[in-house]
């Protein structure tokens, strides 16, 4: 299983559809505090997340508290300042792949002390960066693609017999 971690994430709709690609995918999300929103039974019900139950979802109090708490043995960072790009890398069944907050991406010493793990999805030179729930999207299926889609069903109603 695909861990998504979003790293001090702001905008609820953004953690909304990168939910709604972890139900699809089978992804388990990691949510790093502090966190732009609410993420209480309430506040799912109210926003209509209906696919929520779908999610594995884990909360932690902070980096510190995440890396105590889970036995990383691979870790992809995703940044515009890395150095390679994302399909250049072997993505494992049971990587961590990690995304920072939307105004400011992942810290920067964060970033340093793992620079051998950061990747980066490329586009054009003057563009900021992609929108948080793509690039997750963009990620996730690349990986999942590299592991032949596990546990996927990878054809609709129209397959032929």
């Amino acid at each position: 299983m695909l861990n998504i971690v979003l790293v001090e994430p702001e905008i609820p709709q953004n953690c909304g559809n990168i939910a709604r690609t972890c139900a699809a995918t089978g992804c388990r999300l990691h949510l790093i505090r502090p966190l732009g929103f609410d993420i209480s039974d309430k506040a799912v019900k109210r926003a209509g997340l209906d696919y929520w139950s779908m999610v594995e979802v884990r909360d932690y109090e902070n980096l510190e508290d995440f890396f105590a708490k889970n036995d990383v043995k691979q870790m992809w960072c995703l940044s515009t300042k890395a150095p390679r790009c994302y399909t250049e890398v072997e993505f494992s069944k049971d990587c961590y792949l990690f995304f920072g907050k939307e105004t400011k991406g992942l810290p920067e010493d964060f970033l340093k002390s793992h620079y051998e793990a950061c990747v980066r999805i490329p586009m054009r030179e003057d563009a900021r960066s992609l929108n948080l729930s793509n690039a997750v999207a963009i990620t996730v299926f690349e990986a999942l693609r590299q592991l032949s889609f596990p546990g996927l069903q990878d054809f609709g109603k129209m397959k032929q017999k």
